[in-house]
C-alpha cells in the first residue's frame, strides 16, 4: 500500500506521534512523509522520504494565542510560500500516486486527497473538539473560544474516510465515521517502567511567578522548557533548571511524583499512562489544552488551574493519593491497539471506492475492540 502522511508542524505532538505511527506503517508500505515546521525537523533525520509543505503558525502575545495576528500571519505567509510549496510536493507524488493519505491535522495532504479523490484517514487528537460532544462544565466561559477552535478543526481536514481520534478520555461521539483510540505513546515511554519519587517535573516557561511557587513548596523539583534555558543543570535551592533532554526527561518523569506542565496533549497522556499525577495549566486562548485540561480533571487524573500558585501546588499534594488511584484504573499496554486501527482503517479505505464509508468505521471499531 502507497500511503502519503502529513504531519502538522506546531507544536510536536503531531511529530511525535507520527514518528511511532509511520515507522509501524513503513514495516509493510511504502510511506512518503509531508511535514513543516517543527514536525520537519524532528522526522527528517529520523525518517526516509520526508518533504516540506507550508504549515500555518500560532502568533503570540503575553503568554496567548492572538488570534488575530495568527489568522493575519498565516494569510501573510500563506500568500508568500503556499504556492510554490503546493506545486511542488504535489508535482512530486503526481506519478507516484498514494492509495490512501493519512494526516495528523496537516490541511494540505487533505486538500491533496480532495483534489485527487484519494481516501483520506485522518490521526490526530484536535479533532476531539468537533467530532465529539462537550458539555457545559468543559467549555465552561470560554465558549467563543470552543465556537473558534471548532470551525478552525472543521476547516483543516474536512470529509476524511475516518477520524480517528486518539484521546484518554471518552466523551460521547457528535458525529459519525469517527472512532476513538487510545493516545500513541513514544516507545520510551511505552517501555519505561515506573518507580516512585520525590520530585516534580515542571514543564513551563521558567516565568518568574511560577518559579517563586514552585520554590514555596519546597518539593524538588526538575523544570523543563524554559525559553532561554540554561545548557547545562542549574540548582536554585530544591529547584534544578534542566536544559533539553530526550533520556533525561524520560527517566525524570519515570520516576517522578507528578507533573505540572501546561494542557498539551503528548505530555498529559504520557503523564497518565505512566500513572503520574497532573496539574495542568492550560495555555490561555487555546481552547484544546482548556479541553484536554478539565477533562483530565473530571478523570480524577489530577487538577486543571488558571494559573500556577503556592495554594494550587500545594492542593496539587494534598491530592496525591486521590489522583494515583483513580491512575490506577487506567488501562493502557502499548500502542499496538491504536497503531492496528490506523493501519487497518488506512487498508480499508484503500481498497474501498468513494462512499463506502460505513465498513471502514466498523473495521476501526472492531480493530480498537480487538
Amino acid at each position: 500500500m502507497k500511503i502519503l502522511y502529513g504531519v502538522n508542524g506546531e507544536g510536536m505532538g503531531h511529530a511525535t506521534r507520527s514518528e511511532v505511527v509511520i515507522k509501524y506503517l513503513l514495516e509493510r508500505h511504502d510511506v512518503r512523509v509531508v511535514a513543516s515546521g517543527r514536525a520537519l525537523e524532528h522526522l527528517s533525520g529520523r525518517l526516509p522520504r520526508v518533504q516540506e509543505v507550508f504549515g500555518p503558525t500560532f502568533a503570540m502575545k503575553d503568554g496567548q494565542i492572538d488570534r488575530w495576528h495568527t489568522v493575519q500571519q498565516s494569510l501573510r505567509l500563506a500568500r508568500q510560500q503556499l504556492p510554490a510549496s503546493a506545486r511542488l510536493w504535489v508535482s512530486s507524488v503526481r506519478d507516484w500516486k498514494p492509495d490512501v493519505a493519512i494526516t495528523d491535522f496537516e490541511p494540505l495532504t487533505a486538500a491533496y486527497a480532495r483534489w485527487t479523490r484519494t481516501p483520506l484517514v485522518a490521526v490526530d487528537n484536535i479533532n476531539m473538539i468537533d467530532r465529539c460532544r462537550h458539555d457545559r462544565e468543559i467549555v465552561g466561559p470560554q465558549r467563543d473560544d470552543y465556537r473558534v477552535a471548532r470551525t478552525v478543526v472543521r476547516a483543516m481536514v474536512p470529509n476524511a474516510r475516518e477520524y480517528l481520534v486518539t484521546t484518554f478520555f471518552r466523551p460521547p461521539l457528535a458525529r459519525r465515521r469517527t472512532t476513538l483510540i487510545p493516545p500513541i505513546v513514544r516507545p520510551e515511554i511505552a517501555a519505561a517502567t515506573c518507580e516512585p519519587g520525590d520530585h516534580l517535573v515542571v514543564y513551563a516557561s521558567g516565568a518568574k511567578r511560577q518559579i517563586e511557587a514552585l520554590k514555596a513548596t519546597g518539593v524538588p523539583c526538575f523544570v523543563y522548557g524554559m525559553r532561554g534555558g540554561p545548557d547545562e543543570p542549574v540548582s536554585d535551592g530544591k529547584l534544578e533548571l534542566r536544559p533539553p533532554s530526550n533520556e533525561g526527561f524520560v527517566e525524570a518523569l519515570r520516576t517522578c511524583r507528578g507533573v505540572v506542565a501546561g494542557g498539551g496533549f503528548s505530555l498529559m497522556s504520557e503523564a497518565v499512562y505512566l500513572g503520574k499525577p497532573l496539574l495542568a495549566i492550560p495555555l490561555r486562548g487555546q481552547f484544546e489544552q482548556v479541553m484536554n485540561a478539565r477533562y483530565l480533571q473530571r478523570s480524577g487524573y489530577g487538577m486543571c488551574v488558571e494559573r500556577t500558585s503556592k495554594a494550587a501546588l500545594q492542593l496539587f499534594l494534598d491530592g496525591m493519593g486521590t489522583f494515583e488511584d483513580a491512575l490506577s484504573r487506567y488501562e493502557q499496554v502499548g500502542n499496538s491497539v491504536a497503531l492496528r486501527a490506523v493501519e487497518q482503517t488506512a487498508e480499508t479505505a484503500a481498497e474501498e471506492g468513494p462512499g463506502e464509508r460505513r465498513r471502514a468505521q466498523r473495521q476501526a471499531h472492531r480493530a480498537v475492540r480487538g
